[in-house]
């Protein structure tokens, strides 16, 4: 323990050294009186999207739903919380502020030093978010904010630092504050199996699936507040009808599965598969919190400012809390069964999917393919449609196929996210093709909101 926390402390001590004296103009030119937001480095947010990714890996309860709702406070807050320092840009408070939402405002003539405004507000909202964690990993929290204010008080004065944090702090509570207004989303991660939820039978129903049969993640998800999708934008299109007949639709795409895991998987398919599954707590970060290191990759790459930054923090939050729950409303409306139920029913009693379980929640549409679709949306809005790069989410990792791979697009890694749930064996094509296109228009609507003047 001790080990690990002098190792830690030492390459946080680093990381806030290198961040808060790193600025985007010349040494001679830069007014701490006049910066903006895109004068500062935005390596306060990738420092702490990196530990959100490390904590949320442990953290019970937070996925699927929690964790992208958790990411969308976090990057409003820390987007807020610099505003003012993006003349470009709108605040989305008057938006939401006749829902609840009350930032409040900076002092007039003031000097604030936006870095720790930023660091502030998450470590205000990521001590609340994650209250349950071991104490382990709520030192991380903490080391992370204490190691980042004492290089900012090493270069700014003591009277500009404490009312950066002041400020900081009061707009993390201000948004935590909003988020307790939400009676679905708010600490949902400490009922994720409500016992008053009651399934649906009947033939290819969702039932809690073979090996544990684990009672139902999250089914009241669908009504947990979102920030830029309207009512009529949850519902996802029908599914294919039900039918165990040779040669209907649902029965091609059943056996699609089925050969594509009997007897074994292709050393592709399998390396897809695993690459993309994120699906143990401890193991790895949930689905969703895939694609902020995704982005993460894309900011430390392009050593984006702090302006760039909160921005692609804010579109990611908010365009992956939207997939989550338009995708839970489509999920618990439809009730699909899962290709396990309906493959040792139909097919072969033996047969199991590659990872030996199924995600205990209704198939259709997949997850996976929604959260990836909306996530590569934003980031093609951001970045570009043909930005290329090597994706290291797992790289070095022994447990599974994590090797690094390259992609030419967003998009291309959104669609063959969506395409590993089926040789996983979790998920049938319908799944992830609808959660493709209703997961790319839930990403538009993140792109509509009038963010930029």
């Amino acid at each position: 323990m001790m080990k690990y926390v002098l190792k830690h402390v030492s390459l946080l001590l680093l990381a806030a050294i290198v961040l808060l004296s790193a600025c985007n103009r010349d040494d001679d030119s830069f007014s701490l009186e006049t910066a903006r937001a895109k004068d500062y480095s935005g390596e306060v947010v990738v420092r702490w999207n990196k530990v959100f990714s490390e904590v949320e890996r442990f953290a019970e309860g937070y996925r699927p739903g929690p964790a992208p709702r958790a990411l969308a406070y976090l990057g409003l807050a820390a987007y807020e919380g610099v505003i003012t320092a993006m003349p470009e840009y709108n605040s989305l408070e008057p938006r939401y502020r006749p829902l609840g939402l009350d930032i409040p405002n900076v002092e007039q003539g003031a000097i604030y030093h936006w870095p720790t405004v930023v660091n502030a507000s998450y470590g205000y909202l990521m001590r609340r978010f994650f209250p349950h964690v071991s104490g382990e990993l709520r030192f991380r929290i903490q080391s992370t904010e204490t190691q980042i204010d004492q290089s900012a008080l090493n270069q700014i004065p003591r009277e500009v630092f404490e009312r950066s944090k002041r400020y900081g702090q009061s707009v993390g509570e201000a948004v935590y504050n909003w988020s307790a207004t939400d009676p679905i989303g708010h600490e949902s991660f400490r009922n994720a199996r409500p016992a008053s939820y009651v399934p649906p039978s009947g033939i290819g129903k969702w039932e809690p699936t073979y090996p544990d049969r684990s009672g139902a993640l999250f089914p009241y998800w669908g009504q947990a507040r979102t920030f830029a999708i309207r009512e009529e934008d949850k519902l996802a299109l029908p599914p294919l009808p039900y039918s165990s007949e040779l040669g209907s639709p649902m029965r091609r795409e059943a056996m699609e599965v089925y050969n594509k895991n009997t007897p074994a998987l292709s050393f592709e398919d399998q390396w897809i598969a695993e690459y993309w599954s994120d699906d143990a707590v401890g193991l790895t970060f949930s689905p969703p919190t895939r694609f902020m290191v995704i982005a993460n990759q894309v900011l430390e790459a392009k050593r984006a400012n702090l302006e760039l930054s909160v921005y692609t923090a804010l579109k990611i939050g908010l365009s992956l809390n939207d997939a989550g729950v338009a995708c839970w409303y489509s999920k618990y409306y439809y009730n699909i069964e899962r290709p396990v139920t309906y493959l040792r029913r139909e097919i072969d009693l033996g047969w199991e999917p590659h990872l030996w379980f199924s995600p205990s929640f209704p198939a259709y549409p997949s997850g996976h393919a929604t959260f990836g679709a909306a996530a590569a949306e934003v980031l093609t809005d951001i970045f570009g449609d043909s930005y290329a790069m090597l994706d290291r989410s797992h790289e070095g990792r022994l447990e599974f196929l994590g090797m690094p791979r390259s992609f030419k697009s967003f998009r291309e890694m959104a669609e063959e996210n969506a395409y590993s749930r089926i040789p996983l064996g979790v998920h049938f094509r319908m799944d992830a093709e609808e959660g493709v296109r209703h997961g790319y228009a839930i990403g538009r609507r993140v792109n509509e909101l009038p963010l930029k003047k």
